[in-house]
């Protein structure tokens, strides 16, 4: 038992799938997984643990933002021995040659945010994905038929803001899509010496106001549901 997660040592796999919203988390355990335990609701952040094609695998939300993953993604690596954490989740994006439903699979975020400095020491705006979880994803994809665009991606701290023109540091890293959790998700890897991914569907198309439809999320996110766990078969 950690002090945001209620599960006992041993009860969380070694492989994390980590959406934002506990009720994502609950569909994929509900809809994708069998032998299922509920073994932590602390705050209503429900962690699951079963069995994906007879491994086992936990998911479990990391709640919105940069400090909220810090927080579980930190736990899970140091308090349950976690290896490998695969944040799936939605992205906004920044140009129209992406399209509702797309995939990404993140290769490195740029981050204004000072979380990887004053936490760990790590000075870089760009952090890139940790350990092998980024060309396992790649691969998993095309033995799928999916097609995934590996791609820079904008970790913000702000949802809302004054200004539309695209932020000065989406132009330096040439990021094609915004969301506001990975930079925290890969830091802490970093620091640890753990494996993280991020996988993201396109849900907005900023430039055009584009969006997925509450009728549609569930058919949006099914590819990435099943691409997160065909990967971690593989881990």
């Amino acid at each position: 038992m950690s002090v945001h997660i209620a599960a006992k040592k041993g009860e969380i796999a070694k492989t994390v799938l980590q959406p934002g919203d506990p009720l994502r988390a609950k569909y994929i355990a509900d809809n994708f997984m069998e032998e299922v335990k509920l073994v932590s609701q602390t705050r209503n952040i429900f962690y699951y643990t079963g069995l994906y094609k007879g491994k086992e695998i936990s998911v479990g939300a990391s709640g919105m933002g940069i400090p909220s993953i810090g927080i579980y993604s930190f736990e899970l690596y140091t308090e349950y021995e976690v290896d490998t954490i695969i944040r799936i989740g939605t992205c906004g994006a920044y140009n129209t040659d992406l399209k509702l439903f797309d995939l990404l699979n993140v290769e490195n975020s740029a981050s204004e945010s000072t979380y990887a400095k004053f936490a760990w020491g790590i000075e870089e705006e760009l952090l890139k994905s940790q350990g092998n979880v980024f060309e396992t994803i790649n691969q998993t994809a095309e033995k799928l038929s999916l097609n995934i665009q590996p791609t820079n991606i904008h970790t913000s701290d702000i949802f809302y803001r004054k200004d539309e023109d695209l932020p000065a540091i989406a132009t330096k890293y040439n990021c094609s899509a915004v969301e506001m959790e990975a930079f925290a998700l890969f830091a802490n890897a970093q620091h640890l010496g753990k494996n993280a991914a991020t996988i993201l569907t396109v849900s907005d198309v900023i430039p055009t106001r584009e969006k997925i439809s509450a009728d549609e999320r569930e058919k949006a996110l099914k590819p990435m549901i099943e691409l997160a766990l065909e990967t971690a078969l593989q881990l």
